[in-house]
């Protein structure tokens, strides 16, 4: 059986979906009728009532949103998959993961060293921003950061679905870190004209020095004075400050599926009416 956690996400629906003729189970908090397959009840702030759910030889996707007890529940987890003898563990980290770095990037970091020495066969996969959050950070017509004019990647999380869904109806393979992106890196003037071409009005990005970022996040976000600064600060190093990482093209999306990924053009005219999903929509922060 193939267990989904974070199944009500975007990554999620999209893999259920795409599983949904093969032993899948997904995993939600709530009640989840509209997936149109079968799923169970369990929450990573309990983390034995996913483990309950695992048998030997199954595979599992682990996913859900970051929050304050992420690295904890989801360590807990892999230990209880080890234990239940499960055939393989497919994760979804982020681009630059590793401990000690900043923000979400520190706590993937963690959970995904623990999956490494876990015994369990794994598959970590390193996705670049995701373009379902994109509607919500241009949601008032303007995007707000500190990237400055450097291209960044981003890239829909049905193609990351579709990238989980191959690893886990083939046969298990070798443990690998999987870099995840779409197929062109632009700078924030040019997602903001793509924007507006797709909605029919203006849309612009503006970029702002670090200590104004950095307010702007706090005060109009409200996220607190310490976040947001670093924030700010990852922002600038994904663009113009950084070394350039978030802007470089993998083809690991065609390698695995078949097919290229999904373009900003293409995820705008699908989604011109979306709204942001709140299950696993994650970037760097």
């Amino acid at each position: 059986m193939i267990v989904v956690t974070g199944a009500t996400g975007s990554i999620g629906r999209a893999l259920v979906r795409r599983l949904r003729e093969r032993d899948v189970l997904a995993v939600v908090r709530r009640p989840a009728e509209d997936l149109g397959g079968p799923y169970a009840l369990a929450d990573f702030d309990r983390p034995e009532t996913i483990g309950a759910l695992l048998s030997p030889g199954d595979r599992l996707f682990l996913n859900s949103s970051l929050w304050p007890g992420f690295a904890d529940a989801h360590r807990a987890v892999i230990d209880l998959a080890a234990q239940a003898g499960v055939a393989q563990i497919v994760a979804v980290s982020v681009r630059d993961a590793a401990p000690g770095a900043r923000l979400g990037m520190g706590v993937h970091g963690r959970v995904d060293a623990h999956l490494r020495k876990s015994g369990v066969p794994w598959t970590i996969l390193q996705p670049s921003g995701f373009m379902q959050n994109l509607p919500r950070d241009f949601q008032d017509g303007t995007m707000y950061g500190s990237y400055g004019s450097a291209p960044i990647n981003y890239i829909d999380a049905r193609d990351i679905a579709e990238v989980a869904a191959a690893l886990l109806t083939a046969p298990v393979g070798p443990d690998r870190d999987l870099v995840l992106t779409g197929p062109e890196s632009l700078s924030h003037d040019r997602v903001a004209e793509e924007i507006g071409k797709a909605l029919g009005r203006p849309a612009r990005y503006v970029n702002l020095p670090l200590p104004e970022m950095a307010a702007h996040l706090e005060e109009r976000q409200g996220i607190p004075q310490a976040h947001a600064a670093e924030l700010a600060a990852l922002m600038a190093e994904m663009g113009e400050r950084g070394d350039g990482s978030w802007a470089e093209i993998t083809t690991t999306v065609e390698d695995l599926t078949g097919r290229p990924p999904r373009s900003l053009s293409t995820f705008l005219a699908d989604h011109k009416t979306d709204k942001t999903d709140e299950a696993d929509h994650k970037s760097a922060g």
